[in-house]
C-alpha cells in the first residue's frame, strides 16, 4: 500500500538532485532537503490525519486504500513548495553574485 509513498520519495530525491545540478547548486544538499521535507510531511500527515480517518473507514477497503495515499500527496505538495523556495534562494544568490 505504500508503493506511492516510496516511489514519490525516490522521485523527489531525483527531482531535487537534477534541479540543483541544472542551477549549479550543491546537489547532495538539495536532494537531502527535498527528501527530508517529503518524509517529514508524510509522517506528520500520517500521524495527525490518517489515523483518525482510517479508523472511520475500516469497513471499505477501497476507501481505506485511497485515504492511505493522502500523506504521500501532501508530501509531494510540500516538496513542490520547498523546491520553489530553494530555486528562489538560488536565484537571489546568483543575482547578488552578479552585482559584485
Amino acid at each position: 500500500m505504500l508503493y506511492l509513498a516510496k516511489f514519490a520519495g525516490v522521485a523527489v530525491l531525483v527531482w531535487f538532485y537534477l534541479t540543483a545540478k541544472e542551477r549549479g547548486q550543491p546537489t547532495l544538499q538539495w536532494a537531502v532537503i527535498g527528501l527530508v521535507g517529503y518524509w517529514l510531511t508524510w509522517w506528520l500527515v500520517k500521524l495527525s490525519v490518517l489515523h483518525p480517518i482510517g479508523d472511520m473507514l475500516t469497513k471499505s477497503p477501497t476507501s481505506l486504500f485511497l485515504v492511505t495515499q493522502i500523506p504521500a500527496i501532501a508530501g509531494i505538495i510540500v516538496s513542490i513548495f520547498v523546491r520553489k523556495k530553494l530555486i528562489a534562494n538560488a536565484s537571489k544568490e546568483s543575482a547578488q553574485g552578479n552585482d559584485n
